[in-house]
């Protein structure tokens, strides 16, 4: 192996060893969980598997303060989570990440309403299957060093009538073709990189009605990409072949990473500030790819009427839990997972407590 190769091997493990990291003194200055209120009988849970642990200690946490509460679980993947809230066969549904416009549905043909969604944890810098954040890869000659989530726009996606937000057909983030950028001089570069063209490298498209978080994200909700887009479902041969390729670009969680790309910083806007992926940035959420991580529940009753208290009192408790100093010291404690910024937590906590609908409640009279 040669020396310059084995060094940008070690380099690579070390970032890899630094983002499984989690931060651990993000929930210091959030309340002390207290109960408002007594709970007892089944809490049922359903959605992503990969959150059994940390769903585990949650549990143990809750359970402490009110021993007659009992739990079950039926964790076999975030696509299944919003089934169990639909056939009210579960109280909560765990998702690692935002629910899709077709997913919302169920509950809403059943009672007009949508599920309340609730912000709980920061998904990992790095691990695979936790929510991890993106990293944008480029070959390691490429003298780029930063882009923009608008860059990333007008790099991955293409002209466009608006984006799903929700169930609702968002027509402020429509854009037209003049805002592609299809070549590596339109972002700056010289010489013989200006007339370029630029390779994408992505996932494959989930199919209709389900918008992943980067088109979420990136696009604003619209599901026309790039028409040169090169997709890859094994990630690993998709940063394999990134590495020969010059002109190539791809966003994949850190995981994949190999010696021959680099990482991208990344702002909000070409203004900046850019911000370097590591485990703090992910988990104060300053790194724009970050991916948050939701609980999701029902504000209906049997009858399919909004309840008083726009949802069950023993799931807003347990919910209650979980955005306190102990519940995000929980996940902390499980790894991988990271706890929200102080700032975001209050906002859940305020979010549950409000008797106004917020927008995802979205009622229609009938």
């Amino acid at each position: 192996m040669k020396p310059t190769r084995f060094l940008r091997q070690i380099c690579l493990a070390a970032v890899l060893l630094a983002c499984a990291a989690p931060a651990r003194s993000l929930g210091a200055d959030l309340p002390d969980y207290q109960p408002q209120m007594q709970v007892t009988g089944v809490l049922r849970s359903c959605g992503n598997p990969q959150m059994e642990p940390l769903l585990k200690l949650w549990e143990a946490g809750f359970q402490r303060r009110h021993p007659g509460v009992q739990f079950t679980r039926d964790l076999k993947s975030s696509a299944s989570g919003l089934y169990g809230l639909d056939m009210r066969t579960a109280d909560i549904a765990l998702l690692g990440r935002p629910v899709f416009p077709y997913e919302r549905y169920g509950v809403y043909e059943r009672s007009w309403v949508y599920p309340a969604e609730l912000e709980v944890a920061t998904g990992s810098a790095a691990a695979l299957h936790q929510s991890p954040a993106y990293a944008i890869f480029v070959h390691r000659d490429n003298p780029l060093a930063q882009l923009s989530v608008r860059d990333l726009d007008g790099i991955f996606g293409a002209e466009r009538g608006g984006g799903w937000n929700a169930l609702t057909w968002d027509t402020s983030v429509a854009r037209t073709s003049k805002d592609n950028i299809r070549t590596w001089g339109q972002l700056g570069l010289k010489g013989e990189w200006a007339g370029r063209r630029i390779r994408p490298y992505g996932p494959p498209g989930l199919g209709a009605g389900a918008i992943t978080y980067f088109q979420a994200r990136v696009f604003g909700g619209a599901e026309t990409r790039n028409e040169e887009l090169r997709e890859y479902a094994d990630r690993r041969q998709m940063l394999a072949d990134l590495a020969r390729d010059p002109a190539g670009i791809a966003y994949a969680p850190l995981a994949y990473a190999h010696p021959e790309v680099k990482v991208l910083a990344l702002a909000e806007t070409r203004d900046g500030p850019f911000v370097s992926l590591s485990p703090a940035t992910v988990a104060d959420r300053s790194y724009p790819l970050h991916r948050p991580v939701y609980i999701y529940y029902t504000v209906d009753n049997l009858n399919n009427e909004l309840t008083p208290t726009l949802g069950d009192p023993r799931v807003k408790e347990f919910l209650r839990y979980i955005l306190s100093r102990q519940g995000q010291a929980d996940i902390a404690q499980a790894g991988a997972y990271l706890p929200l910024p102080p700032a975001v937590a209050r906002a859940q906590l305020s979010k549950l407590a409000s008797t106004e609908l917020p927008p995802e409640h979205r009622l229609i009279a009938h």
